[in-house]
């Protein structure tokens, strides 16, 4: 999210979580919200309809959560940050260059046997 913003102070995600009832997908969904408050080191305001909304600190802790299914309203001060993380910076690339450090010798070894 952050490389589509990189100059975002904070980050905002509104969801229709009602299709999921209650199930463990707007769990999930409040995990995943936390990966990317962590990623991007920003605070996270997540709204949904059903539940399960919250205010995640920039360390993806919970600053303010919501029961699932029940009405509530969350209160809190969140801080507008700048500057970016490796993650921010890089994305993937070190994930990517890791899996190719990885797979050379594999890749060594059929040159090899293909030459010899």
């Amino acid at each position: 999210m952050i490389l589509a913003l990189p100059e975002a102070a904070y980050l905002i995600n509104v969801s229709n979580d009602a299709w999921f009832g209650d199930s463990l997908a707007p769990h999930q969904h409040l995990q995943i919200a936390r990966m990317r408050a962590l990623e991007s080191s920003r605070y996270l305001l997540r709204s949904t309809n059903t539940g399960v909304s919250a205010i995640i600190a920039p360390n993806g802790k919970l600053a303010a959560i919501s029961p699932l299914l029940e009405e509530d309203v969350l209160q809190g001060e969140i801080v507008p940050l700048s500057g970016q993380t490796p993650y921010a910076r890089s994305g993937n690339l070190v994930i990517l260059l890791l899996l190719l450090m990885s797979l050379a010798p594999a890749l060594v070894q059929l040159v090899r046997q293909r030459r010899g």
